[in-house]
């Protein structure tokens, strides 16, 4: 939705817009194509990226950084849109230091930008965790048993903190403050002898070893604890109607 609002936008006001693939592996290797109105329909509704992503280390060093500064220049290009999160700012920045001008736009499921509340994608994905904690807590209650499910947000707690609160969880565990594993017990054990059938513990991937969490659950309870990583299903899917929303506004 970023990219057919920047593409909209760009071509109303007759200006080029010249799409990169690859994100800066395809800016060392000019990879580029000029976008037109009619190459950005019917995307609006998909997930991920039609220019698709890739990590590129040559351009963590000042040589790949000279050498997409030139393919820029060499391509006629006048400024530089980048659409991700805390590593490809990182590049931003490099590129507007060096005296190119760069624009920002905050995509990242994390939500661990400053100067937004929100990034593009993390409503999608706080959706997507709490349609999965739902589905869970159906086996959790028939089977009486406690899921330890851990989301992703790499040091952030963004994403566990907003689903296990939708989600209705017993404790959400973020790397953002310390947790005691007694404390997290305690409430399962004082919700298991008023009859509750259930527990449902968050983990965001960066507050520590979701399997080491669930064995000493298991250990201090003599419950039945099972874990589910999500993994990469977060990281899919039709966005929100927020997500559409915000991305075409940032566009």
């Amino acid at each position: 939705a970023a990219i057919r609002a920047i593409v909209r936008k760009a071509n109303f006001h007759g200006i080029e817009t010249v799409g990169i693939s690859r994100g800066y592996a395809g800016l060392i290797e000019g990879d580029f194509r000029l976008l037109k109105t009619s190459d950005v329909s019917d995307i609006i509704q998909r997930g991920g990226t039609i220019l698709r992503t890739a990590r590129s280390l040559e351009f963590m060093q000042e040589e790949g950084q000279k050498k997409g500064l030139a393919n820029l220049h060499k391509n006629g290009i006048e400024g530089l849109i980048v659409i991700g999160g805390d590593g490809s700012f990182r590049g931003a920045s490099r590129l507007a230091s060096m005296g190119f001008p760069t624009i920002g736009v905050p995509g990242t499921i994390d939500n661990d930008l400053s100067c937004t509340d929100y990034t593009i994608g993390f409503d999608t994905t706080v959706n997507t965790v709490v349609d999965a904690i739902n589905k869970i807590r159906d086996t959790a209650t028939s089977h009486e048993r406690v899921f330890v499910i851990e989301v992703m947000g790499r040091e952030a707690g963004f994403i566990a903190l907003a689903s296990g609160l939708a989600g209705g969880a017993e404790s959400i565990l973020i790397p953002e403050m310390g947790f005691d594993i007694e404390v997290v017990v305690g409430k399962i054990v004082r919700g298991h002898d008023k009859g509750k059938l259930h527990s449902i513990i968050v983990v965001a991937e960066g507050a520590g070893d979701v399997m080491e969490i669930s064995r000493e659950i298991k250990d201090l309870t003599n419950l039945d604890v099972r874990v589910t990583i999500l993994g990469h299903i977060q990281r899919g899917g039709s966005p929100t109607a927020f997500d559409r929303m915000l991305a075409s506004r940032m566009g």
